[in-house]
């Protein structure tokens, strides 16, 4: 089975231009991404896809594999590029502002894959959040059945709690993504979904359409780094755990 990681790198973020060339801890927050992804042994090749000229040079200077993909409305759209450029069995969707990935992450995220079940077309991550980080509507939570198939992907604060008894476990969601190639093309066919357009969240377009999304459990939280503030506090996590 070949495993093909992507790493979609849009210049043009509305609400932080430029972050995935943004500095953390003396390297562009690109950089961090792609040598954490690099570390998974599962991987047969990791790439970066992107529609900017000034990512192709990051990349090329520090002799990161790189495709210039036309504009997409999307990491999956820009993805599904890829995949009809370059072969492989499973397509990883690896988010440009994730540098705190690790590779236990990507391990995890092909296990279901590498079970032999066909019916595994996508599958994501979740980790554990606290009540606070549920409540706060840019953290995408997600509850699964007892087989760890999605039910629902939502910014509302998921389940409800509605006796206000406590103890309910809530599980943030991680937003990388492994795919068949069969779910890359059946994904670009379809419309946009009433639940997606919603809530903002494109793998509901997914679930509206009968497709199940596997959901595998971590340990290991990230930070997707989409304000000022995000990349503040990666900064000081990268340079305190980084020698020198």
């Amino acid at each position: 089975m070949k495993i093909l990681g992507v790493i979609p790198a849009r210049y043009d973020s509305t609400r932080l231009p430029g972050k995935v060339l943004r500095n953390i801890a003396g390297k562009p927050m690109l950089y961090w991404v792609y040598r954490n992804a690099r570390k998974s042994r599962l991987l047969a090749d990791l790439m970066v896809a992107t529609d900017s000229e000034k990512v192709v040079q990051f990349c090329e200077l520090e002799a990161i594999p790189v495709i210039l993909t036309g504009r997409h409305p999307s990491g999956t759209d820009r993805l599904r590029e890829v995949m009809e450029r370059v072969d492989a069995d499973i397509y990883i969707n690896i988010q440009g502002d994730e540098p705190l990935l690790r590779p236990d992450h990507l391990d995890g995220i092909v296990s279901p894959f590498l079970k032999g079940d066909a019916q595994v077309q996508v599958s994501t991550l979740k980790v554990a959040v606290d009540e606070a980080a549920a409540q706060d509507p840019n953290i995408v939570k997600v509850v699964t059945d007892d087989s760890g198939r999605a039910l629902y992907f939502s910014r509302h604060p998921i389940p409800f709690d509605r006796d206000g008894a406590g103890g309910v476990r809530r599980f943030k969601h991680i937003g990388i993504y492994a795919y068949t190639r069969a779910a890359l093309t059946l994904f670009h066919s379809l419309p946009e979904s009433t639940l997606e357009s919603a809530e903002k969240l494109e793998q509901l377009r997914f679930l509206q359409n009968g497709v199940s999304i596997y959901v595998v459990e971590t340990p290991y939280d990230t930070v997707g780094v989409d304000t000022e503030a995000d990349l503040e506090r990666v900064n000081l996590l990268l340079s305190r755990s980084e020698p020198g």
